[in-house]
């Protein structure tokens, strides 16, 4: 899967983008037919105590696969959006027909 990760708000981490590549080869090694994920890592100083925001876009067979949270770090925020791809993508798995 290709990841495409822009950062609005704050440097370019590339601690960051491979806990975000660590988590997006995982919903790759069971979602195969994922294509390509667009990662915005956001800093917004007035939502306090989180701040931290993770958007993830899949571009996957049908209707685009979208996730956001809103953490008090990157590294939650990722997870709780990787949770929430995981469980959409397991919903949309079952819909899906083999021909």
């Amino acid at each position: 899967m290709e990841a495409i990760f822009e950062f609005v708000n704050i440097d370019k981490s590339n601690n960051l983008e491979a806990f975000t590549q660590k988590k997006l080869d995982k919903i790759e090694n069971k979602y195969d037919w994922v294509v390509r994920a667009n990662v915005y890592f956001k800093r917004d100083e007035n939502q306090k105590p989180n701040g931290y925001i993770t958007e993830v876009r899949l571009s996957a067979p049908g209707p685009e696969i979208f996730a956001q949270s809103n953490e008090n770090s990157f590294e939650a925020s990722i997870a709780q959006t990787a949770n929430d791809l995981e469980r959409q993508l397991s919903k949309r798995k079952a819909k899906m027909s083999t021909h």
